[in-house]
Parts: C-alpha cells; sequence; structure tokens
C-alpha cells in the first residue's frame, strides 16, 4: 500500500527526524539539568520553565514505572511531605475555599465554567487545571488569565529553591513535573488571596496528588468513560471508584446522569464517606420560566458541563453564605437514579453572563481564517471524541457557504498513552475526511527556543512510529469502509451533513488520501497551502532538511471554495496547532 510522505521514504524520514530530534531526547534532558544553575539569580521564563522540564519523567523510566509501581496510597503521603518541605501544611489549603473537580469528560470545560461564573461575582479566582496548551503558566490561573511570566518565574524557583534546602538522604529532593506545578498553583493562590480556587483533577482522584485537599468547599464529577486504563483500571465501574475518591465527609458533591454502573459505585463511595453526593438536573431544569442559557463554548455537551458548574457555583455561594444565589424553584428525590437531585433554582444573571462568557481555548474552538475554518477540540477518549463529531458534524450543517465552489474536509489527528486508537479512528470515518494527515505533537521538527514545548516522557521515534499506525489503522478502515455490498444504498442520516467529498474515494484495494509530516508545521503547511492569512511557515535553519508541501492533493487544496480542518485526539495536538495559528498566545 502507498503512502504519501512528504517526498521522504519512511526509512530516511524516521533517520533524518531522529537525527535533528536528538536535542529533544533524555540526553538533551541530562545535560540541560547539569548546564543550568537555579542557584543563579536573575534566570528569566524560558530558564524556569527548562528547569521544570528536568523533572519530567522520561520514557524509558516511566514505562519501567508502570511495571514496578508502588503503593498509591503512599505516594499521595509523599505528596503531604513535599507540600510541608515546600514550607505549606495540608491545614493551609482548607483557607482557598476550593472546588474539587474530576471526572474523564468534560472536567476541564466544567471547571471553566464555574471560574467564570464566580469571577461575574467579583471574586479573585484561581484555577488550576491540566495540561497546558502553549505556555506551561496557563494551568495556573488568576481572574481567568494565565499568570505573568514573572510570577510564574519568582514562584518557581521560591519553591524551587526551598525543596532544594530541605532535602536529606531519606528523600527524593524534587517531586515530578506535575506534582511540582500543583504545589506551586497552592502557593500562588494563598500568596497572591485568591477568594477561591477551582482545581481540576490530573488523572484519576483517589491517588491523585491533588487530592491532598482536606476540606473542599464542594466537589464535582463529570461524566465519565474509559480513559488511562493502565493508571485507573479497564472498566468504567473501576475508574468510579478512582473519581470517587476525591469526595469527603460532610462536603457536598455533584455529579451529571452517568450509566447505572459507575453512578452505583459513585453512590456507594459516597455512602461509605458519607458525602451527600446529588444528581444535576438537566439544564433545560433551570431554564424553565426563563430565557434559555447561552453558553460561550459549542457543542450539545457542553451543556450537561454547563449543569454542573451551575450546581457548583451555586453550592459554593451557598455555603459561603454570598447573597444573590439565585431563586430555588424545587427539590425533589430522583427515584430512578436513588440520588437525590440538586436543587432546581433560576440562575442569576451573574450566572448567565459567566456561563455566556466562558472561554476555554481547543475545546470546541472554531478559528474562521479566510477560505480556511480550524475546528479544535482536543477529545481524546471514546466517549469525548463522540461528543466532537457531533459538534464538528453539526458546524458543518450550520455553515454559511460563501461561495458555490468544492469545499474540502481535512482531519489532523494524533493520540498518546494508551488509548485505543483505533475506536476513536473509526468514530471519525462517518464525517467523511477528503484527507487524513497524521504527525507527532511538535510543532517544529528542529530545536526550538521555546521550553514549553518540551516533553521528555516519550522518545521521537515512538511519537513517528504511532504516526505510522495511525495512518495505517486509518487506511485499514477506509477500506472495510469501502469493501461492504456494492448494492447497499447509501446511508441517510438526516441529522448528518451532506457531504463534503471532493475527490472520489479510492477503489477497494488502493490508498486512501493519508498522509503522514514530521512536525506540526510541516502538516499546516500542507493543510493551508499559503492560504491561511495568519499562519506563516517559519524557516528552516540552514542545514535542516525540509518536507515540501507540493505534491498529490495540493492543487486541490489550493482551488477549494473552503477548507474544513478539525484537529483533535490530542490536547498537546491542539496546543501545537494553536501556537502556530494565534502566534500571540505565546507573547
Amino acid at each position: 500500500m502507498s503512502r504519501a510522505w512528504g517526498h521522504l521514504h519512511p526509512a530516511l524520514f524516521l533517520a533524518a527526524v531522529s537525527a535533528r530530534g536528538a536535542t529533544t531526547g533524555v540526553g538533551a534532558r541530562r545535560r540541560l539539568s547539569a548546564r543550568l544553575a537555579p542557584q543563579e539569580p536573575g534566570m528569566d521564563y524560558q530558564d524556569a520553565v527548562r528547569t521544570l522540564n528536568t523533572l519530567q519523567t522520561n520514557a524509558g523510566y516511566l514505562e519501567q514505572a508502570k511495571r514496578q509501581r508502588g503503593d498509591p496510597q503512599t505516594q499521595l503521603e509523599a505528596m503531604v511531605l513535599y507540600l510541608a518541605r515546600s514550607g505549606l501544611q495540608v491545614e493551609d489549603l482548607d483557607k482557598l475555599n476550593i472546588i474539587h473537580v474530576t471526572g474523564t469528560k468534560g472536567k476541564g470545560s466544567t471547571c471553566a465554567f464555574t471560574e467564570r461564573i464566580l469571577r461575574s461575582y467579583g471574586l479573585k479566582t484561581g484555577f488550576f487545571s491540566s495540561p497546558h496548551l502553549v505556555q506551561v503558566r496557563e494551568r495556573i490561573r488568576i481572574n481567568g488569565q494565565p499568570i505573568s511570566p514573572e510570577l510564574f518565574t519568582k514562584y518557581f524557583w521560591r519553591v524551587y529553591h526551598r525543596l532544594e534546602e530541605t532535602k536529606d538522604g531519606s528523600c527524593v529532593s524534587m517531586p515530578a513535573y506535575f506534582r511540582f506545578l500543583t504545589l506551586m498553583a497552592f502557593h500562588v493562590f494563598l500568596q497572591e488571596k485568591v477568594d477561591l480556587a477551582v482545581v481540576e483533577v490530573g488523572i484519576g482522584g483517589a491517588y491523585d496528588c491533588t487530592n491532598i485537599i482536606r476540606k473542599p468547599v464542594v466537589c464535582g464529577v463529570s461524566s465519565l468513560g474509559i480513559d488511562h486504563t493502565s493508571l485507573l483500571g479497564d472498566t468504567v465501574e473501576k475508574i468510579a471508584w478512582q473519581k470517587g475518591g476525591i469526595f469527603k465527609r460532610s462536603i457536598p458533591a455533584y455529579t451529571v446522569l452517568q450509566p447505572d454502573g459507575p453512578l452505583a459505585v459513585l453512590r456507594e463511595r459516597a455512602q461509605q464517606i458519607s458525602c451527600p453526593l446529588y444528581l444535576c438536573p438537566p439544564l433545560e431544569a433551570l431554564e424553565e420560566g426563563g430565557p434559555p442559557l447561552t453558553l460561550g463554548l459549542e457543542g450539545e455537551h457542553q451543556r450537561s458541563n454547563a449543569a454542573l458548574a451551575l450546581q457548583l457555583a451555586h453550592c459554593w455561594l451557598q455555603r459561603q453564605d454570598h447573597p444573590g444565589i439565585g431563586e430555588l424553584k424545587t427539590s425533589r428525590l430522583s427515584l430512578l437514579q436513588q440520588l437525590p437531585l440538586a436543587p432546581v433554582f433560576q440562575p442569576t444573571s451573574h450566572m448567565r453572563h459567566g456561563l455566556q462568557d466562558t472561554e476555554w481555548l481547543g475545546r470546541t474552538q472554531v478559528l474562521r481564517r479566510g477560505p480556511l475554518t480550524w475546528y479544535l477540540d482536543g477529545a481524546h477518549t471514546t466517549s469525548s471524541v463522540q461528543a466532537c463529531v457531533r459538534w464538528f458534524r453539526q458546524a458543518l450543517q450550520r455553515r454559511e457557504r460563501l461561495s458555490s465552489g468544492p469545499e474540502v474536509c481535512v482531519l489532523l489527528f494524533n493520540a498518546t498513552g494508551d488509548r485505543d486508537r483505533v475506536a476513536l479512528l473509526k468514530l471519525l470515518q462517518p464525517c467523511q475526511f477528503d484527507y487524513a494527515v497524521f504527525c507527532p505533537n511538535l510543532t517544529e521538527v528542529s530545536p526550538t527556543d521555546n521550553a514549553d514545548q518540551q516533553n521528555f516522557t516519550v522518545t521521537l521515534d515512538q511519537m513517528l512510529l504511532r504516526c505510522l499506525e495511525h495512518q495505517q489503522h486509518w487506511n485499514n478502515l477506509a477500506e472495510e469502509q469501502a469493501s461492504p455490498d456494492l448494492w447497499r444504498p447509501p446511508s441517510s442520516e438526516p441529522s448528518g451533513p451532506t457531504s463534503l467529498l471532493l475527490a472520489p474515494r479510492p477503489p477497494h484495494g488502493h490508498s486512501t488520501n493519508s498522509r503522514i509530516f514530521s512536525c506540526i508545521s510541516h502538516a499546516l503547511q500542507w493543510i493551508s497551502q499559503g492560504r491561511d492569512p495568519v499562519f506563516q511557515p517559519p524557516s528552516p535553519p540552514r542545514g535542516h532538511l525540509t518536507q515540501p508541501v507540493a505534491g498529490s492533493g495540493s492543487s486541490v487544496l489550493q482551488e477549494a471554495a473552503a477548507i474544513h480542518v478539525l484537529v483533535t485526539g490530542s490536547l498537546h495536538l491542539v496546543g501545537g496547532v494553536l501556537k502556530l495559528l494565534e502566534p500571540s498566545l505565546s507573547q
């Protein structure tokens, strides 16, 4: 089966990129750690981020740690010791008035809605989330904005030096990357005196390092599904047990409608811990008797996240005796789910404005630029990709056709970790893409000065081999789709968009329209063909190989009246695309 490689043979492709990518590997990590002297004053933001990146677990060690995983409870206790060594006690975190949120799908969007609602009341908000899209300081926000490079640098070295000073022979001097950022966020929020902190769980809940929080004001669980199976378990019930680990005695918690199995697990966990758990009514129940709620985030699935956010914000305001929490309508028991139904109330004007003004980059985000429309969604689980496909197809249906010329659909995809890539790609097949493009989560092949994009948890060879597998899976799925009974009438799905297919499907046994590129920049060059008014491909350094953008499919893209590009499968991929499409985000 033939493949398009940007005019590079597969073996040469891997060799050339690996040679140039050696600086992103473990050796570079060690050289960087040795070269930097964290004690020296006057280091800037990039120096802080480079030093932070030395705390990333390298790929080889990560695999070994998965095989020899220690007691997770012991790891959580270690986090408490790190907190103490950094100069804080768990009791200090009680002052932060925390809203703690977990879930598989939508927990970040729920946090974004919640933070924006409470900010609309004039409260000073803190917000800790992961991962970052363009710059690491996005993970720690005050009043919705990433902390400044100066503030990030100040607190990074303060925590880093404190941990260095308190090390002894019985402990590791530095926590891993995510743990360090969690500690740093607590320091920032306390020192900057926020009124509340919205804290998103990293992975799971029970043993996540954020779970050293003892007394949150309220907890939330967004939609559950399968993800991080090597860490959390291979069933939704096992994952629900992990997520319910953030419940605390006598602290109210809220969840959205879940399948019966995981909901039962959440209910049992809450009963064991003596945590009052409530089921959020649908958003329609809160809209009765008033105008419809407008959400700042697109997609039908965001209504579930908004419903949870309203309950979390309402509960926080109520427990803090804050005026203006909305008029209570009803409160009744949900007999079907055997969980109390959360209160149905009239959303206040602050709540309405908060929902409408919510922004959350890389989640159901649309950038319209000339003939190109970029649809960005970091969906990376089966349930979130299903929601992404629904959103994308509905967006295509609603699109405004500016001309009668041909339109092209392009998929830009990558997936990482232990996710079921075949299942994710299969869910994307019905979108009828003209081209599928695969690339690693690297903005550039050649080294850059942007430390925010460094990733030592996976080697470059592993990334490229993963792209090869993605293309092979995609082509196999396309051939399976093309091979059923030729006499079967075409599917007429009333809710689906009309096909945007411009190039005819190849006959069975021939290559599908898929491409692999060595980095995001090369992929965007080929997709945009110079037609995006903002994206300008960077000039390659002297002596470096370039991947030409001309070739099969270029004329199709150049002549199309409109190009619709869905970027999905990984938030890191979406972040790299945003970095190139919106240069201001890097400043």
